[in-house]
């Protein structure tokens, strides 16, 4: 994350076996939240690249550097605004899956645009190091048809949307949490903006996984319950 190389490598692993647990919890509860589940996880795999962004800068290897910090990007500008509305379509109601449908189409093209060129152009990716940040910049595909702005209000709205329009309340309010975090990043680290906002959905994707384990018990006592009734 934008901390230092011990925060990003703690993180990761915090994120990853939590992650591992929430999935296999979600699978078993129901199969339906499995893929939300996952965000721990894949959380997880972003800050350890990060560390590793740290520790080849630390060593001198630039490359390396560059090959992790494309790696990082990958969740970054690709994953997320694909995962979030796509595991999101498994929770709604047939009626509403085309809408996040659409939504993960329309991250899949933002995300190929900000993410593809990479290969190309493998300057357009610049990773500046601060005493206790890392800033992630560069050219951006769509810098030559608007905005930045407007490309990263595109990108959270194609996140965190998908969220707050669900039909289940516990993911409104994860769509809620990740809001905060964009508006705490936005007010607080614009410099390091990327790196701040996926450390903080990183932080707020443990919350999916004490969700999962509170859906889980709960139904466990429903059953428990309808078990003691019908006895008496």
């Amino acid at each position: 994350m934008c901390f230092s190389a011990k925060a990003s490598f703690t993180a990761a692993a915090l994120l990853l076996p939590s992650g591992a647990f929430s999935i296999l919890r979600g699978y078993r509860t129901d199969r339906r939240y499995a893929p939300i589940c996952a965000l721990p996880l894949l959380f997880g795999l972003q800050q350890l690249l990060e560390g590793f962004v740290w520790t080849s800068s630390a060593s001198g290897d630039r490359d390396l550097v560059k090959f992790y910090a494309i790696g990082y990007m990958f969740f970054s500008w690709l994953a997320w605004p694909i995962w979030v509305p796509f595991s999101t379509y498994f929770l709604e109601p047939l009626r509403r899956k085309p809408l996040y449908l659409l939504f993960a189409i329309a991250g899949a093209i933002l995300g190929a645009g900000q993410y593809l060129p990479y290969f190309v152009h493998s300057d357009w990716l610049s990773v500046q190091f601060l005493d206790s940040a890392i800033v992630y910049d560069g050219v951006e595909l769509f810098d030559f048809l608007f905005a930045r702005e407007l490309t990263y209000a595109i990108y959270l709205m194609l996140i965190i949307l998908p969220l707050l329009l669900s039909t289940r309340g516990e993911i409104r309010i994860f769509g809620v949490l990740v809001a905060i975090v964009a508006a705490i990043t936005y007010l607080f680290f614009r410099f390091a903006y990327i790196s701040a906002f996926c450390f903080g959905g990183a932080l707020m994707s443990f919350y999916l996984v004490a969700m999962i384990f509170r859906i889980d018990r709960g139904r466990h006592n429903a059953v428990s319950l309808t078990v003691a009734v019908d006895i008496d």
